[in-house]
């Protein structure tokens, strides 16, 4: 009879995933031949965090156990299908930097949607603040989400600011962490005393965007009980799995109004008697979340 074990992806280079064990050992498996998960057109079957079967004798996976949640994306070549970030995360966690590079306020609430859809509580951190020269912008926008129920931190590696706080909110959690490439995502990942020096990248002074430095997720423990998973530099998060219904169910503010809308179906545009429309020209829900929220409903 075959015996097999179980354990979580925490890598995994598109042909071989490595696995660790209960017992903290690594174990590098693959794939029986084709396998596909139910109701998921995913470019990688097997993500990072999944908990999986594999025959102990030749490490091959068997089984995948059911995910509790995952982030995903559209597939960069593959538009009709998507890739799974990373999956059963506690939190996730997205960089964004307002100088070198600029990261956009739609990408972050793409990004904060994708999690809101699956439940996944975030944080965002904004790193880079000793470029700023005054710091008066991005207090406005941490006030805009703090105010929606987002928790917000201020970093600087080069400084050395808050890197206590960054820290501290990773504990007994297992974390994603994403952003663009260049906002300095692994020079933070270093400061948290892995033993894995994590290659950081230059900017690209002609288009103001990192270089990749990041090929594949990865999870990498801090303790026994604290993780975390590091993504590849995203440029852009297409969404997927979204009807037009459905997203205002992912905006907070708007999840707040809505039923006090006319229409049941409302999608918050030129419908008569909309709560939000209201709520937006009396100035009760930031402008460029309203905006994000239009282009969003646009691109779905």
């Amino acid at each position: 009879m075959t015996s097999f074990e179980t354990g979580r992806v925490i890598k995994s280079t598109g042909s071989w995933y490595h696995v660790i064990k209960e017992d903290l050992n690594v174990v590098e498996c693959r794939l029986r031949g084709k396998f596909r998960t139910k109701g998921i057109k995913s470019t990688n079957p097997v993500a990072v965090g999944d908990i999986v079967d594999f025959e102990t004798e030749n490490h091959t996976i068997i089984k995948i156990h059911p995910r509790k949640n995952y982030i995903i994306r559209k597939s960069i070549k593959l538009s009709k299908q998507s890739h799974i970030i990373a999956s059963n995360i506690d939190q996730a966690v997205v960089i964004a930097s307002l100088k070198q590079p600029r990261t956009s306020t739609g990408f972050i609430d793409r990004f904060l949607v994708t999690a809101e859809a699956y439940h996944i509580p975030c944080v965002i951190v904004f790193n880079k603040i000793d470029l700023l020269e005054d710091e008066d912008d991005l207090n406005n926008l941490i006030s805009a989400y703090e105010d929606i129920g987002y928790h917000c931190i201020k970093t600087s590696v080069t400084k050395s600011i808050n890197l206590d706080v960054f820290e501290e909110i990773f504990k007994d959690k297992i974390s994603l962490l994403s952003g663009h490439s260049g906002v300095g995502k692994s020079a933070l990942i270093n400061t948290l005393g892995l033993e894995i020096e994590l290659k950081t990248g230059d900017i690209s002074e002609y288009h103001d965007k990192g270089m990749h430095t990041t090929t594949f997720a990865e999870m990498f423990m801090l303790d026994k009980n604290t993780s975390i998973i590091d993504s590849p530099g995203i440029k852009e998060l297409g969404l997927v799995g979204f009807e037009k219904y459905e997203l205002g169910h992912r905006f907070p503010e708007i999840r707040e109004l809505q039923a006090d809308c006319k229409y049941n179906n409302c999608l918050h545009l030129n419908e008569p008697e909309c709560a939000v429309k209201k709520a937006y020209k009396e100035g009760n829900i930031n402008y460029f979340r309203y905006e994000n929220y239009l282009n969003i409903l646009d691109s779905i």
